[in-house]
C-alpha cells in the first residue's frame, strides 16, 4: 500500500470521467486473480489499493460502457507515474551545479521513453486528468510535464518525501505547485542584491590583491550566501525576533563578518599584517572587537551586531567563535538560542518563547555528512530539553572537502542526505542564481515559523581558490579548476541578467565595482604601520589571580532544615514509588544532632539553597533525573499516572527556575549545547553530568577548544560545572577514571577549577561558590570528580549539619579521624578522592597509632593551594618525606601535575615519593579480585614506614 493517505488521495484524485469505469472493471478482475490483468495496472492496485471512489459509490465516475480502451488507460497511468517521478526525483536532474561534472546529469526516471510515452501521447491527455490543480494556461499532459519540470528541475529543487507529517508535506506541495516557491522581486530589490554581491566580490578581490597568498578561506563561488543571510536578518527584525544566533566554519567567515556583522574593514586588514617588526593599525575611531589575551587566527573569531528595528525591540546578530573543529560549534549555537528563549525568572521549568531567538548554522558539505557531531545536534532538535523551535541550516557546498572529491567523502548522493533521517525538508539551490537563493530562505523561514522545525538549504556552488589561498587545487582537481578558471562570478552573471531585463546598464555594474575598490583602497591607505619592537602576548586579567575564598557559602541551619523538609513534600494525590520514597524519607532527620547528611542530601540542599538565592539552575546528562547511581531522584514518577514531579519545583522560597533533563546518549553534542547555554546565560548555574567520567572522552573537542581555552582565545566566559564520576572499583577501564590527568594538563591561567571532594558539605560549599561567581569576572568552569557506587552512600562521605551552616569550601582538608601531632610527623601523606577514604577506613581498622603520619586531602587540585600547604609544612619540623598517593596509574591521575608543586616545597634532606599503580596504557583492569589486591597494596604502602614507590630527594 502507499506510504501515506496523502499520496493515495493525490493519486486517485487524478482520474476523471470514463477512466474510472475502466479501472472499476480491472479492479474486480484484480480481486479475483491479480495476475489476470496487465502488469502496469496490477502495479497501481498493489501500490495504491482500491480506487478511492469505490468507497463512495455516489461519486463514482461514468459507467463502464463509456470506458476507453486499455491502451488509453495505460498511457494515462504512465503519464501519472511520470508526473509523480518529476515530483519525487526532479532534484536528480535539476540545474543546481554551476560547475563540475555533475552539471546536466540525466536520470531515466524522468525520461518519457521509460514510461513508453511520446509528446503526442501527453498532448492527448487533458491536464486536469493528471494534475487536478493545473493552472488555466496548462492545457494538456505535455504542458503539465513541462510546468512541473520548471518547478522541480530548475535552479531550485526540493526533497520532502521523507517528511511524514501530512500538514508539512501539504504546505510544501502547495507552495511549490502553486508557483509560489520563487520570489518575484522588484527591480529595486534585484539591484540591491547585485550591490551586495559586488560588495562581497570586491572585498575578497581586494584581500587577494593586497595580502597575496594569505589564508582567508574566501567565499568566492558562494557569494549568494550574503544576501541569503541578509534575508534571514530582515525577516527576523520584521518579526521582532530578538536574537539571530549564527554558527559557521571558515569558508566565507570574513565576508560575513565584514558584510553582515559590520566588522570594520580596517580591523580586518590589520589582522592580515604578519610583519614581526610592524603592526598595521586600524584608523582612529574604528570599532574594536574584544578578544581574549592569547588571541586566535582571524577566521575563528565571531562578533555581535545590533539591528535597530525602529522601535523598542532590537535584533541582535551573534556569530559564534569557532575553532578549526568546524561543526562542533553547532550545539554551542543551539545552546545560545535555547538560553535566549528560556525565561528562568520563576520556579519550575523555564518558560520558552521560540521567537526570542532563531539559530542559523552554515555547514561545509564534506563536514556536514562526515562529522558525527552534526547528527548529534540534529537529534537534539526535537527533544524537549534541547528544542530551539527550528534551525535554519545552510550547507556551503563547494563540491570538495579540502582536496577530497565527494565520491571519496560520503556514501550518499547528496551532502544533505543525513537530514532526511530527521525528517528535515531539503531545498537544493544553484549559487549562481541569487533569486533562487533568497527564495529558498523565504521558504525555510516561513516553514520554521509555521512548524517550529529545522529546515535545510543545500547551497551548491564552487570554491574559486584552494582550500585556502596558499593551496594549489589544480594538483588534485585539474579538470574542475580549468572550468572554474573560465567561469564568470555570480555578480557578473547576475549583472548580465539585469542588463538583459533593462534594469541596469553595463556601465552601472562597472561603477559599482569601482566604488567598492575605491572605498577599500581609501580605508587601507589611511591606516599606518607602527613599530612594535618585540611584541609580547597580553596577560591574563588580574582578577583571575585573586583567591576564591572570598565567597561566603554557609547557610543558616534553620533555613537548611526548612529546605530539607520541603524537598520531602509531594503534590496532593501524588503516589511516588514506595522504595524510592523510603530512601528519600531517610533524609528527613539528616540535619538533626548526631546525624549526618549523605552525598545526595548535600547536593539537594546545595541546589535548593541556590534556587532560594534567586539563581536559576540547568542540570542535564544521561540518566541525570534519577542519577546513574540512583542517589539523586530529583524527578519522581507517579506510579499510577506516570506524571513527573521535581521536589525542586516545590520549594516555596525558590526565586528562579530549575531545569533538569535526561539527555540523549550524546556527549559532544550535549556538552557543547550546555556550554553555549552557559555563555549566553552567565547568571545560570549550568551543570552537565557524565554517566561515567571518562565518557566525557567523546566530548573532548568541546573541552579542548571551547571550555578550557575560549576565554583566553576569544574572551568568552563560562561558569558551567561538569560532574564526572571517578574512582576505582574494579569495574574496568571505562568505569574507573574520568581522566583527571587530561583536565590538569590543560589547567593554566586560572582557566578552570579542578576538584575531587570527599564530603557532602564540601560538595555543598563548592557548588554554592560556583553559583556565587556567576556573571563575575572571576567566573570560570568547574571540573568536579564525583563519587560512584562504593562512595556515594558511604557514611564517611556524609557531613554534620554544622559543616553546612558554618565555614566554606576547603581546598586542602585534614584527613578525618587521624589526630597526629604535627611536631611528631615524619611523613606527610597527600592524596585526593576515593583513595583517601579507603585509607581513612584502613587507619580506623588498624591497631597502630600512626603517630609518625600526617595526612591531608587535596580537594581542589587546581588552582593548587600552594600557600595553604606551605603553612602546613612549616608546622612539621621533623618531616622527612612527602608522599603523594593515588589509585590511578603513575602516568595518569594528578601525580604529574602536583609533582612540580610538591617538589618546590621540599626542604633540605626531604624526599618526595609517589605511591600508585605502575605506568599503564589502560586506566584500570576489570577483574575485581586483581583490583582489590592492587588497591590494598597501595594502601599498605601508604601506611607502612618502609619505603615504597618512586622517590626523589631535594639536594
Amino acid at each position: 500500500m502507499a506510504e501515506n493517505e496523502e499520496s493515495v488521495e493525490r493519486f486517485w484524485g487524478q482520474f476523471h470521467g470514463p477512466n474510472t469505469g475502466y479501472l472499476e472493471q480491472q479492479y474486480e478482475l484484480y480481486k479475483e486473480n491479480p495476475e489476470a490483468i496487465e502488469s502496469s495496472i496490477k502495479e497501481i492496485f498493489d501500490t495504491y489499493g482500491a480506487p478511492a471512489w469505490l468507497q463512495t459509490p455516489n461519486n463514482a465516475g461514468q459507467s463502464a460502457s463509456q470506458a476507453p480502451s486499455e491502451y488509453d488507460v495505460k498511457k494515462l497511468t504512465s503519464a501519472m507515474k511520470l508526473v509523480e517521478a518529476i515530483r519525487r526525483y526532479g532534484h536528480m536532474e535539476a540545474d543546481i551545479y554551476p560547475v563540475g561534472g555533475y552539471k546536466g546529469n540525466q536520470t531515466p526516471l524522468l525520461n518519457l521513453e521509460t514510461y513508453d510515452l511520446s509528446e503526442e501521447d501527453l498532448k492527448n491527455i487533458p491536464a486536469s486528468w493528471i494534475w487536478d490543480k493545473a493552472p488555466s494556461d496548462v492545457e494538456n499532459g505535455l504542458d503539465v510535464v513541462n510546468r512541473l519540470r520548471k518547478y522541480y528541475t530548475g535552479t531550485i529543487t526540493f526533497e520532502y518525501d521523507h517528511v511524514n507529517n501530512h500538514e508539512e508535506r501539504k504546505w510544501l506541495f502547495h507552495l511549490i505547485e502553486d508557483g509560489e516557491a520563487r520570489l518575484e522581486l522588484s527591480n529595486e530589490k534585484r539591484k540591491e542584491i547585485l550591490e551586495r554581491l559586488v560588495d562581497v566580490e570586491g572585498f575578497e578581490a581586494f584581500l587577494q590583491k593586497t595580502f597575496v597568498g594569505q589564508k582567508r578561506f574566501s567565499i568566492e563561488g558562494l557569494e549568494a550566501m550574503i544576501p541569503m543571510i541578509d534575508r534571514i536578518v530582515h525577516y527576523a527584525a520584521q518579526d521582532k525576533i530578538e536574537n539571530v544566533m549564527m554558527g559557521m566554519a571558515h569558508r566565507g567567515r570574513l565576508a560575513v563578518l565584514a558584510n553582515v556583522l559590520g566588522k570594520p574593514y580596517d580591523k580586518i586588514f590589520s589582522e592580515f599584517n604578519y610583519s614581526k617588526d610592524r603592526e598595521l593599525m586600524p584608523s582612529e575611531g574604528s570599532i574594536g572587537i574584544n578578544y581574549g589575551w592569547t588571541g586566535d587566527v582571524k577566521y575563528h573569531f565571531g562578533a555581535k551586531k545590533v539591528v535597530n528595528n525602529g522601535d523598542e525591540v532590537t535584533t541582535r546578530i551573534t556569530l559564534a567563535h569557532n575553532p578549526s573543529h568546524l561543526e562542533f560549534v553547532n550545539p554551542v549555537v543551539e545552546g545560545f538560542a535555547r538560553a535566549a528563549q528560556d525565561d528562568r525568572s520563576e520556579k519550575g521549568y523555564p518558560k520558552r518563547d521560540f521567537n526570542k531567538a532563531i539559530p542559523v548554522l552554515i555547514h561545509g558539505d564534506a563536514a556536514f555528512i562526515g562529522e558525527g557531531v552534526v547528527a548529534e545536534t540534529l537529534n537534539l532538535s526535537g527533544l524537549p530539553g534541547y528544542n530551539t523551535g527550528g534551525t535554519l541550516h545552510i550547507i556551503a557546498n563547494n563540491l570538495l572537502g579540502y582536496t577530497t572529491d565527494r565520491e571519496d567523502g560520503r556514501s550518499t548522493r547528496y551532502a544533505s542526505d543525513l537530514a532526511k533521517g530527521f525528517e528535515i525538508p531539503v531545498i537544493r539551490v544553484n549559487a549562481d542564481d541569487p533569486i533562487s537563493c533568497v527564495s529558498a530562505i523565504k521558504i525555510a523561514y516561513e516553514y520554521r515559523k509555521k512548524f517550529q522545525k529545522d529546515f535545510l538549504i543545500d547551497l551548491v556552488g564552487y570554491r574559486r581558490y584552494g582550500h585556502n589561498e596558499m593551496d594549489e587545487p589544480r594538483t588534485t582537481q585539474p579538470a574542475l579548476y580549468n572550468e572554474i578558471d573560465n567561469h564568470p562570478s555570480v555578480a557578473s552573471l547576475f549583472a548580465e541578467a539585469l542588463e538583459n531585463r533593462n534594469i541596469i546598464k553595463a556601465e552601472d555594474f562597472d561603477q559599482m565595482k569601482e566604488a567598492v575598490e575605491t572605498k577599500l583602497s581609501d580605508i587601507y591607505s589611511e591606516m599606518v604601520e607602527n613599530e612594535i619592537g618585540h611584541p609580547e602576548a597580553k596577560l591574563m586579567p588580574e582578577v583571575l589571580l585573586n583567591g576564591l575564598d572570598k565567597f561566603e557559602t554557609a547557610v543558616d541551619l534553620e533555613t537548611l532544615k526548612t529546605l530539607n523538609k520541603e524537598l520531602l513534600k509531594r503534590p496532593e494525590g501524588f503516589k511516588g514509588f514506595k522504595k524510592t520514597e523510603k530512601v528519600l524519607n531517610r533524609r528527613a532527620d539528616a540535619l538533626e544532632e548526631g546525624n549526618k547528611a549523605d552525598w545526595g542530601t548535600g547536593e539537594a540542599l546545595a541546589y535548593a539553597s541556590i534556587l532560594r538565592d534567586g539563581i536559576p539552575i540547568r542540570l542535564t546528562g544521561q540518566d541525570t533525573e534519577r542519577g546513574t547511581f540512583a542517589h539523586r531522584h530529583i524527578v519522581l514518577h507517579d506510579t499510577e499516572t506516570n506524571e513527573k514531579y521535581s521536589p525542586m519545583h516545590g520549594i516555596s522560597d525558590a526565586k528562579a527556575s530549575f531545569d533538569v533533563r535526561n539527555s540523549p546518549l550524546s556527549e559532544a553534542g550535549v556538552l557543547g549545547f550546555e556550554y553555549g547555554y552557559s555563555v549566553q546565560s552567565p547568571d545560570t548555574l549550568v551543570i552537565w553530568e557524565a554517566q561515567f567520567g571518562d565518557f566525557a572522552n567523546a566530548g573532548q573537542v568541546i573541552f579542548d577548544q571551547f571550555i578550557s581555552s575560549a576565554r583566553a582565545k576569544w574572551g568568552e566566559k563560562s561558569n558551567m560545572v561538569m560532574l564526572l564520576p571517578h574512582g576505582y572499583e574494579g569495574q574496568g577501564p571505562e568505569h574507573s577514571s574520568a581522566r583527571l590527568e587530561r583536565f590538569l594538563q590543560m589547567a593554566a591561567e586560572n582557566n578552570w577549577i579542578v576538584a575531587n571532594v570527599t564530603s557532602s558539605a564540601q560538595l555543598f560549599h563548592l557548588l554554592r561558590r560556583q553559583a556565587a561567581m556567576r556573571g563575575r569576572e572571576e567566573a570560570r568552569p568547574l571540573i568536579l570528580m564525583t563519587p560512584k557506587s562504593s562512595l556515594i552512600r558511604h557514611q564517611r562521605m556524609a557531613s554534620s549539619a554544622e559543616e553546612f551552616s558554618e565555614g566554606k569550601f576547603q581546598p586542602l582538608r585534614n584527613q578525618p579521624n587521624l589526630e597526629v601531632s604535627r611536631e611528631n610527623a615524619t611523613r606527610l601523606l597527600i592524596g585526593s578522592g576515593k583513595i583517601m577514604v579507603d585509607i581513612e577506613e584502613a587507619i580506623d581498622n588498624s591497631d597502630e597509632t600512626f603517630e609518625w603520619l600526617r595526612a591531608l586531602r587535596l580537594e581542589q587540585i587546581y588552582p593548587f593551594p600552594e600557600k595553604a600547604l606551605k603553612r602546613e609544612l612549616e608546622q612539621m619540623p621533623n618531616l622527612e618525606e612527602i608522599v603523594w598517593v593515588q589509585e590511578e596509574p603513575k602516568n595518569m591521575g594528578a601525580w604529574n601535575f602536583v609533582d612540580d608543586y610538591l617538589r618546590d616545597l621540599l626542604q633540605e634532606g626531604q624526599k618526595l615519593r609517589v605511591i600508585s599503580r605502575p605506568n599503564r596504557s589502560a586506566p584500570a583492569g576489570g577483574i575485581p579480585s586483581v583490583h582489590k589486591t592492587a588497591q590494598n597494596k597501595i594502601i599498605n604502602q601508604a601506611l607502612t614506614t618502609s619505603e615504597g614507590g618512586n622517590s626523589s630527594a631535594r639536594n
